[in-house]
């Protein structure tokens, strides 16, 4: 079987992306199987590399296919401005939001081309993205619009082990996303929540679930208790997961979230559907923040990322956790192998 060729984003350069990169790139697990080649600016790498204490030599290529990765080499494909180089550590800096965004343009055009296998992100800062002039704000609703498809979420995925102990994992799928929490009662509607089940179920399919059990989170506490908290439940949530049983998914809902997770962590659950942002990922990067993997799902590519931000705190010390870029680059390993295996109808990640 031939390698699996993935590229990886740069990020923003002001935060601790570059030396994540540096770091994970020394460990010997991180190179088996896989062929590597980093989109970005070389000379910011180079810091990076000289900020870890590492020999590794970064070479520059002029396209994709001339990438030859090993421990001691990083083929870096030059994209963007070299006013990248400028953007001081821990500073939101428009041009670092530009180079964060022009490496991603880069990477997504090679996989929709298939000239790479999948991609991995380290992080974009939004502030940083939104003064580059870009409404977009994130990876997620980037990714959608340069891939031109409107069925798309955002899933958080643990491995399993000590944090979860489902035989795959456990993979949480929101059903809104970035958005102010006053917006989401506006967004939520049975057709998304069923757009959702069905995203998660089949992501966690090609994780190795023979027959997922998805939970449906509900909105208010208590699951409404009968709609004395609220009518969420038995309006949109309830009817959803009556539609998604009907099709054949294994599901249950709308459950309490504050019992939910529990239940999951344990087993019970492959797969959650989450109403909103920190609903989701409150709970799952308790369980692991560095192990977790953010996968965006609906999209003709594999798009894997880490589950955390720029963190400026830390950028440019020679501190940074680099165990999330591993955890995201072996998911993407993992999809984009089941995603080669698949029918050509069944490519979509999720």
């Amino acid at each position: 079987m031939r390698e699996v060729f993935l590229a990886i984003t740069m990020g923003d350069p002001a935060g601790i992306g570059p030396e994540t990169i540096a770091k994970a790139w020394a460990a010997p697990s991180f190179h088996r199987g896989r062929r590597f080649v980093v989109v970005g600016r070389p000379e910011i790498l180079r810091e990076a590399v000289d900020l870890t204490g590492s020999s590794i030599e970064v070479t520059e290529i002029e396209s994709c296919e001339a990438a030859r990765s090993s421990p001691q080499r990083m083929p870096c494909l030059t994209v963007g401005s070299a006013e990248a180089a400028q953007v001081r550590p821990a500073e939101v800096d428009p041009r670092g939001g530009q180079a964060a965004y022009d490496a991603l343009a880069k990477a997504t055009e090679l996989a929709l081309a298939e000239r790479i296998d999948g991609l991995v992100t380290t992080p974009l800062h939004k502030t940083a993205l939104a003064e580059a002039g870009f409404e977009d704000p994130g990876h997620t609703e980037l990714l959608a619009k340069m891939c031109g498809v409107e069925d798309f979420a955002m899933m958080l995925y643990l491995p399993p082990g000590e944090q979860v102990q489902g035989s795959v994992g456990l993979g949480v799928v929101h059903v809104t996303l970035h958005v102010a929490l006053r917006d989401v009662f506006e967004q939520l509607s049975g057709q998304r929540i069923l757009a959702c089940g069905r995203l998660a179920r089949r992501v966690m399919v090609q994780l190795g679930a023979k027959q997922p059990r998805i939970a449906v989170a509900a909105l208010n506490p208590h699951a409404g208790e009968n709609g004395l908290f609220g009518e969420e439940e038995r309006r949109l949530i309830a009817p959803a997961v009556d539609a998604f049983r009907e099709e054949g998914a294994i599901v249950e809902g709308p459950l309490p979230c504050d019992t939910l997770m529990v239940r999951a962590a344990a087993g019970e659950f492959d797969g959650v559907v989450a109403m909103y942002h920190d609903q989701g990922h409150i709970a799952l990067k308790l369980l692991g923040m560095h192990s977790a993997v953010n996968i965006t799902l609906g999209l003709p590519i594999v798009r894997t990322s880490v589950a955390h931000g720029t963190a400026f705190d830390l950028a440019w010390q020679g501190v940074a956790e680099y165990s999330g870029l591993l955890a995201a680059t072996d998911v993407a390993a993992r999809l984009a192998a089941s995603r080669r295996a698949a029918k050509p109808s069944q490519t979509a990640v999720g």
